[in-house]
């Protein structure tokens, strides 16, 4: 695909690592399976559906060098049902920290 036109600003990377995340307005924390990242965002597999809007801190836990360890806020911008009976999350990358 030579003539391939990203629209994206970002590139998106497939990463298959654990995610822990907690609501910004609690102290529980929850763990995932993220499954893409950008400069702009992330998606991850969970138990739960989640609310647009939902703003969340999350903790990437990768187990090789190519991806350092990242904490971040978020904010949820979808969570779709998957077959299975997870969900896949979407949320755009408000800050780091």
């Amino acid at each position: 695909m030579l003539d391939y036109d990203e629209k994206r600003d970002y590139i998106r990377m497939d990463v298959d690592c654990e995610i822990t995340y907690k609501m910004a307005d609690s102290d529980t924390i929850n763990t995932g399976r993220c499954t893409s990242l950008s400069g702009a965002g992330v998606s991850f597999i969970t138990e739960s559906a989640y609310a647009f809007g939902l703003a969340m801190e999350i903790k990437l836990l990768p187990q090789n060098s190519v991806i350092p360890p990242m904490t971040a806020f978020v904010q949820v911008v979808r969570s779709n049902p998957r077959e299975d009976g997870t969900f896949e999350v979407a949320a755009t990358i408000k800050s780091l920290k």
